[in-house]
């Protein structure tokens, strides 16, 4: 027998943490299931901890990008076409190419086959299946249904990819832009500017301040790149920092809420994606608090995480959800009426998905419009820097030519 460490969530959304004596962590889970508890995870006790959720979403896996959600699929149908699961895992197994990934599912099919729940075989993989992933799995074998689990999980998971995969390739463009342009500009600045900046000298001409600003500009660059490299590093570094501080971060993403084009958009795209997690968590057949647990974690904004949480504590005390996430003004109207009337009717669960429906919609077509204005502000706003240079720098030269025509 060995020490197992789990963390759990009851029927009435409470997470439990403790330790339990048992022959694998299969049997935990086992036991876990019978109290009627949602297992979310085991690990030997004295192993370190495991990965939180950001990164585990963020680390690179044998699946990686859209294989996961492809895995997903292949898995479902397979399941939903009557296969067993050691069966569908080891048609799989023949299906792929990458060694890495082969090696993943031979792992999860050798561990089916002696007795393990595909849950538990995933869990084992050391983050590469995230927190959610797993609930989801762990939900559909509560419910006898794993295969439709799988496929609202694959939807779900095709959902998120395909919005992520939108913006990263709207973002490419302008991207490059910036990059080139800013190569130019430095070109400009460390090179050509220094040269003018030699003649004007020997011709010992009078110049504009403008002219003096740029030539000054050319010569920091040229002499004083690695004080500026130095500068840069610093200021990564400093960002980084504030980004890992929590009362840093809360300040920023309370800020970016603030704000009148990105806090709408931001409060959005939030909402989309925490009401599609949790009306698939319950139309997988878990509870309502077990579910706002889960989906708390997918929230990137930490205010509205804060929220959450507090919201979470208003429904566990018996308050309706659509009034206890109203309760700081942050979560946007239609959402929290949406909810309303979902739980008025009894059908929270249609309508968190309606709900996620409209705002993924919504936040697609802002995204869409935000991004066409991006790249012509872009362009104007570089092309009229380098014009600003070049114009600085040869406007005595004119005035020069002039003076001796």
């Amino acid at each position: 027998m060995a020490s197992f460490h789990y963390k759990a969530i009851d029927s009435r959304g409470a997470v439990l943490e403790g330790r339990m004596e048992a022959a694998s962590d299969a049997e935990v889970v086992a036991r876990l299931q019978e109290q009627g508890h949602l297992p979310v995870e085991t690990r030997p006790a004295g192993s370190g901890v495991a990965l939180p959720l950001w990164k585990s979403l963020r680390r690179s896996g044998p699946l990686p990008g859209d294989a996961l959600p492809r895995f997903t699929q292949q898995l479902a149908t397979l399941l939903g076409a009557g296969q067993p699961l050691d069966r569908a895992l080891s048609l799989l197994l023949e299906a792929q190419d990458g060694e890495k990934t082969r090696r993943l599912i031979e792992d999860l099919r050798d561990a089916v086959r002696g007795g393990a729940s595909l849950s538990t075989a995933m869990e084992r993989q050391h983050g590469v299946f995230s927190r959610l992933y797993l609930n989801m799995v762990r939900a559909g074998e509560a419910s006898g249904s794993l295969h439709e689990g799988l496929q609202r999980l694959a939807e779900y998971l095709e959902r998120s990819q395909a919005l992520k995969v939108r913006v990263v390739n709207a973002m490419i463009y302008p991207a490059i832009l910036v990059v080139v342009v800013g190569l130019a500009l430095l070109f400009l600045l460390g090179y050509v500017v220094p040269q003018f900046a030699l003649m004007y000298a020997s011709l010992e001409v009078p110049l504009p301040w403008f002219t003096r600003l740029v030539l000054g500009a050319g010569q920091t660059v040229r002499t004083g790149w690695p004080l500026i490299l130095v500068v840069l590093a610093g200021a990564a570094w400093w960002v980084s920092r504030q980004r890992s501080d929590v009362q840093s971060r809360l300040r920023l993403d309370a800020w970016l809420l603030r704000r009148r084009l990105v806090g709408p958009l931001l409060a959005r795209l939030e909402v989309a994606r925490l009401a599609y997690t949790t009306g698939t968590l319950l139309k997988n057949g878990v509870p309502l608090l077990g579910a706002l647990s889960i989906s708390r974690n997918v929230l990137g904004n930490r205010v509205l995480a804060q929220d959450m949480d507090s919201a979470i504590e208003h429904v566990r005390n018996g308050r309706g959800l659509s009034s206890a996430l109203a309760e700081h003004g942050r979560f946007p109207r239609l959402a929290l009426q949406m909810i309303q009337v979902g739980e008025e009717s009894g059908a929270l669960e249609a309508m968190l998905l309606r709900a996620a429906d409209i705002f993924e919609q919504d936040t697609q077509r802002a995204i869409d419009r935000l991004l066409a204005a991006l790249v012509p502000a872009i362009t104007l706003v570089l092309a009229s820097v380098v014009g600003l240079v070049i114009v600085a720098v040869l406007v005595p030269l004119y005035d020069l030519t002039g003076a001796l025509g």
